[in-house]
């Protein structure tokens, strides 16, 4: 599996996570590969499970840099993929910036929209602008 397959494998985690909150990830990856027959990965199950143990900072960073946006009223898609993104920008650091927005953004323009896409980009940029990262 490449790493681009890895990143889209977390971000279907992630997104199912959104939709069944009282799941722990460890269950939503058991059951993701009981009824998918998908082979569990260390790289997408760990950034999955680093996302959701560090939700809450992620959040507060993605609502601080969405102006004129509220986290819940984002697109589902959009959080996900966002939350995913945030995550290696934080807590991946052998991740170069460049690869996780431009990651971001593809996996935005084959799950979401155009616009979306344009979104995350300007949002993830400016972060990193912001951060020096």
């Amino acid at each position: 599996m490449t790493r681009k397959e890895e990143r889209e494998l977390a971000f279907t985690l992630i997104f199912e996570k959104i939709f069944n909150d009282d799941l722990t990830v460890e269950e939503i990856i058991k059951n993701a590969v009981e009824a998918r027959l998908i082979e569990e990965n260390v790289f997408a199950c760990s950034l999955a499970q680093l996302t959701y143990d560090n939700r809450d900072e992620i959040d507060k960073i993605i609502s601080e840099n969405s102006v004129g946006w509220k986290i819940e009223r984002l697109p589902k898609v959009t959080l996900a993929i966002m939350r995913l993104a945030f995550c290696e920008l934080l807590y991946v650091p052998s991740v170069p910036t460049g690869v996780t927005i431009n990651e971001a953004v593809e996996l935005a323009k084959k799950f979401a929209s155009q616009e979306d896409a344009s979104f995350i980009n300007g949002i993830l940029g400016k972060y990193v602008r912001e951060n020096s990262l």
